[in-house]
This record gives C-alpha cells, sequence and structure tokens, in this order.
C-alpha cells in the first residue's frame, strides 16, 4: 500500500494533466486554476466517474469561478478578526487557529479559496508561535479549533508539538481540529497519528462529507479509527447546488455518516465567497431539507442547518418554521403537519 504522501504527490495539479483522464476544455480551466489553485489526488479522482458528477464539481475548477457578480474574497470578515497572523478571534471563548495552508484537496467552494494553497496564506514556526502566545495571554480563551487549510497534512511531530504547546495552557479547556483527510485522503488516518492524537483528550475533531459517494471503505476505516481512538467525530457538510441540494441525497448521507460512527454537525449555507456563487442555493431550498429530515429520521442524524453571517457576525441557525402562535396555549405543527397545542407555564418567561 502506498503511504499517504506518496499519495498527495501524485496529485492532478493542472488541467492539462487531468485531460489524461477526462476530455476537458484545458485552455479555459487553466486560466481558472491559475487564479485558485488546483489539487486532486489519485484515491478521490478515482471516485469521480463523469465530469460534471457531484464529487466532480467539488474537485474540478469551472470557468464561472471567475465570473462571479455577487461574492467577495473574505466573505466572514477573518482578515479584520485576526488580532495575530492566522489566527481568528470571533467569539468570546474560542478561537479559530489556522495551521496549515495546504489541502489534500483544493475545493472548488472553499470559504479561504483566496489564499489557501498560495503565498497569500504564509505559515510558518513564527506564526505558530504568536498564536500559542495569543492564546496564552488571553485565558478566557478555552476552546481552539485547529483549521486551515488541513491541520492533518503537517506531519506527525508538528501535530504533536502544537497539541503539546496547546496543552500546557491551563485555561484551554478543549481542543477541535477541522480537517477533510478522512474523506479525501483517508489513508493520512494511521495507527501512528492515532497514538499522537489521543494523548491530548478532549479532542474533537469536525470532517467535512458532501455526499454518500464520498463515503467509501477507506473512508469509513479512516472513521473508524480515529472513533476508537476515543476521538467524536462530527460533520460539517455545505449544502451544494447540484452536488447534495435534494432530500434524497442528503438523507442518504446523513444517515451513512452515522454507520461510520460520525455524528452530523452542521449543514451550512454555502459562503459568500468569490468564484462559488454557482454553488448557492436558496436558504428556502435547505430549510426544506431539513423539514424533510425532522422527525423523519433519527435525531442523531439531524444537523443545524446554519449562515455564517458575512462580515464575521457568526453562525445563525436557521430552521422549519414549526410555531403558529403563542399564547396562553403554544400552537404548532408536528412534522407530519398535525396541529398540536402545549399549555404554556404562566411565568411571563
Amino acid at each position: 500500500m502506498k503511504k499517504w504522501i506518496d499519495i498527495l504527490d501524485a496529485s492532478v495539479t493542472s488541467p492539462a494533466a487531468l485531460n489524461e483522464h477526462f476530455a476537458i476544455d484545458v485552455t479555459s480551466l487553466a486560466k481558472v486554476a491559475a487564479a485558485f489553485p488546483m489539487r486532486i489526488n489519485p484515491y478521490y479522482l478515482q471516485l469521480i466517474k463523469k465530469v460534471g458528477d457531484p464529487l466532480w464539481k467539488q474537485a474540478v475548477p469551472d470557468v464561472v469561478e471567475l465570473f462571479d457578480p455577487v461574492c467577495m474574497a473574505d466573505p466572514l470578515g477573518e482578515e479584520e478578526l485576526s488580532p495575530v497572523p492566522n489566527l481568528v478571534h470571533k467569539y468570546p471563548d474560542r478561537v479559530l487557529f489556522l495551521i496549515s495552508n495546504q489541502c489534500a484537496m483544493y475545493c472548488r467552494f472553499c470559504t479561504r479559496k483566496r489564499k489557501v494553497g498560495t503565498r497569500k496564506m504564509h505559515i510558518s514556526p513564527e506564526t505558530i508561535q504568536a498564536g500559542l502566545k495569543y492564546i496564552r495571554q488571553h485565558p478566557q480563551v478555552r476552546e481552539v479549533l485547529l483549521s486551515g487549510g488541513d491541520p492533518l497534512l503537517l506531519p506527525d511531530h508538528q501535530i504533536g508539538f502544537i497539541l503539546h504547546e496547546l496543552r500546557q495552557i491551563p485555561s484551554l479547556k478543549v481542543i477541535r481540529i477541522g480537517t477533510r483527510v478522512p474523506c479525501v485522503l483517508p489513508m493520512r488516518i494511521t495507527p501512528e497519528l492515532i497514538t499522537i492524537l489521543k494523548k491530548y483528550h478532549p479532542l474533537y475533531i469536525n470532517t467535512h462529507f458532501n455526499h454518500p459517494a464520498e463515503i467509501t471503505p477507506e473512508s469509513s476505516a479512516a472513521c473508524n479509527l480515529l472513533a476508537d481512538g476515543g476521538i467524536p467525530l462530527g460533520c460539517q457538510t455545505v449544502l451544494l447546488k447540484g452536488v447534495n441540494d435534494t432530500p434524497e441525497i442528503m438523507r442518504e448521507l446523513l444517515l451513512k455518516l452515522l454507520e461510520i460512527r460520525v455524528k452530523p454537525y452542521y449543514l451550512f449555507q454555502a459562503d459568500l465567497t468569490y468564484g462559488t456563487n454557482h454553488f448557492r442555493t436558496s436558504t428556502a431550498t435547505g430549510i426544506n431539507i431539513m423539514r424533510s429530515l425532522i422527525g423523519h429520521i433519527s435525531g442523531l442524524a439531524v444537523p443545524t442547518f446554519a449562515l455564517d453571517g458575512p462580515g464575521g457576525k457568526g453562525k445563525i441557525p436557521l430552521t422549519p418554521d414549526y410555531i403558529l402562535s403563542r399564547g396562553e396555549n403554544l400552537v404548532f405543527k408536528n412534522y407530519c403537519g398535525q396541529i398540536c397545542t402545549y399549555p404554556e407555564s404562566g411565568d411571563g418567561i
């Protein structure tokens, strides 16, 4: 079996190389790849069955990325919320710490596509130390989310070093890692990596699957290995037009995630990231999907549908409207559309 680093090194990084596998317009796609980097590793490439299928859409550049009349480079205002490079302090008690500028695949809908995989995202031992220092000096920070890029593309020893340094900070209670590796390069999840990660509990991992076809024997094995290491797994799925924007596809994905021991956590409305407008659905699409899920599948499989507010305003849950009226009785519809009442307590709250 090839090592994960060898598989990553064999990635397709240009439309010309992709043309050896699929018939494409190399010239136009080369312009897109020059603006937003391309990387499709051999594992994920072999999951793509035909041009334009849901996995193709996530991985392969599209000329519409260069003609986006709506979206913006930094939709979540991360640059304005960075007190030190590569650290975002948006919420009072937690920070986002960017420790890698590389991904195993450059997703075409990425929130940070303006800089991930390019020189615009500079990460060095100095920026890592600056981030660690900031967390030490701000004891109100009790939780850190390690992201990037993908933190699990770092070598084992670097991951171990960062986790060790974070665990030396008494005020920091919880470590989270955001990674798409279990989905797009599952062979990166090795017993040696698990040995490192399990030293630093409580440690949580949020991974990222968008389509049932991404749940394979290999990705299932990676998630089970993490779960066997005592690491709780959540999934942050993005609602993407032409990929997973139907109740049937979403239901299949969420139920399969439970089977591989991954709890659906968030279903995100697509961010207003420049070059991704073609992926956006209406919020009504997501709310209707949620209505098709709630009560119809296990509550364990139902994520929170949320929109990350532009300009760094934070995540806002978007839910179907079940409440019809409030008064002495709460009047609402259940998941079957039946009218229900519940007597209020009268405490005025």
